[in-house]
């Protein structure tokens, strides 16, 4: 008689809690690290959708950026093979080394091998190669970081898909008089066009983070503006400081900013080899032949004739010595002691040095007035109602008046 068949206990093992770990370890890659901005985009529609709209050639060199994120890291990598399948070559950048090993584990033994690099570094840091398209799975922390990176490389992308925080997505998108426009929608807007392509929600990554995700397209624009970055955004630096003052009250109105600025001026005046005190003169001679500015003018007249009433001695002092004598027998020897020739010189210098930097500080501050009242007329804007062009057209009236920021 045959035996009875044992029923195996893989069945009644199902609910036990060796099998459930079991489960999910083939699930899980790794423990994702959240501090890191780790949250993996587990949706492949989703992940599909942002390849679609990269709009890849057999030509392009694309990069996959994503810091501390796997780009759609599906079970078979299902999104790595099609990004090869229709780019030359594929960059991957990625931090946390157990990434980069995952990445180069789907591809290992495959024809794609061949055309993926893997870069391991932080891609703010890194020195990028030349890639005509950027896909990135950006962590929050970082977003706006890479997305200057990517708008001031010598020779930027043709395309950049970039998903972000929703938030941050609608401050890069917003338009003048929104409450959300900033000074980042400023500089974005200046120097690449922004659409909005999709929304993505948090369920769609593992572990979900706290708040929905956008994903945005940035074209930068070809030829780029013919302005120093640096200098743009040291002006809207300012400008946005209270994007609810007015101009005169933000540069005017701050005694830091005016400090700045004659920093900048000074500076400005190095490098052209124009003395400071060369440089007041000139401007003022410049002012009383017509243009507006009397406010420097009456300061350099007082100076004039504080100067020239310094080296006439007074009436008094000449018509009655004996009074002279005994004003001094009344004060202590320390102060009746002649001074050295070293001493005069030295608070001579220090008090020439002193009227200068008075002279200089009200020239500027008479500059500035000049651009926002005279030249712009932005004085009483306020920086949120504000587009591009008012934004150079007040960055030209301070370069013509010689100040350059940065």
């Amino acid at each position: 008689m045959p035996k009875a068949t044992k029923q195996k206990r893989n069945g009644a093992a199902q609910g036990s809690p060796y099998a459930s770990s079991k489960i999910r370890s083939s699930n899980n890659i790794f423990k994702m690290n959240t501090d890191l901005g780790q949250h993996v985009l587990k949706n492949p529609g989703v992940a599909q959708a942002i390849v679609d709209k990269a709009d890849l050639k057999q030509s392009d060199v694309g990069i996959l950026s994503s810091r501390n994120r796997v780009q759609a890291p599906n079970k078979n990598g299902e999104t790595y093979k099609s990004i090869l399948e229709k780019a030359k070559k594929v960059i991957a950048v990625e931090l946390d080394p157990r990434m980069a090993a995952e990445v180069t584990k789907r591809v290992q033994g495959k024809p794609e091998a061949k055309r993926l690099e893997v870069l391991l570094g932080d891609v703010i840091k890194t020195e990028l190669p030349y890639f005509d398209v950027c896909i990135s799975n950006t962590p929050y922390q970082i977003s706006s970081p890479l997305t200057f990176k990517l708008l001031s490389l010598p020779h930027p992308p043709r395309l950049c898909i970039l998903t972000f925080q929703s938030e941050f997505a609608s401050r890069l998108l917003a338009s003048p008089s929104s409450p959300l426009y900033s000074r980042l929608s400023v500089n974005t807007q200046m120097y690449a066009h922004a659409t909005h392509i999709l929304k993505v929600g948090r369920n769609n990554f593992k572990p979900p983070p706290q708040v929905d995700s956008a994903v945005v397209r940035l074209v930068p624009k070809n030829p780029r503006p013919g302005i120093r970055f640096e200098e743009w955004d040291a002006m809207l630096r300012v400008c946005f400081g209270r994007k609810n003052r007015t101009l005169r009250a933000g540069w005017l109105g701050v005694r830091k900013v005016l400090e700045w600025v004659e920093g900048c001026w000074r500076g400005w005046c190095a490098l052209h080899g124009v003395d400071v005190g060369e440089g007041v003169a000139m401007d003022v001679d410049g002012l009383a032949n017509g243009d507006s500015g009397n406010g420097v003018i009456e300061v350099q007249k007082e100076i004039e004739e504080q100067e020239e009433w310094d080296g006439i001695m007074d009436v008094d002092d000449t018509m009655d010595p004996a009074a002279d004598n005994e004003a001094d027998d009344e004060l202590p020897d320390f102060f009746t002691q002649p001074q050295e020739p070293e001493a005069k010189s030295k608070n001579n210098a220090t008090s020439s040095k002193r009227k200068t930097k008075g002279k200089v500080a009200e020239l500027v501050r008479e500059k500035v007035r000049k651009v926002l009242e005279d030249d712009t007329g932005l004085a009483d804007r306020r920086a949120r109602t504000l587009d591009q062009n008012d934004f150079l057209r007040l960055l030209l009236a301070f370069n013509k008046e010689g100040i350059h920021f940065g």
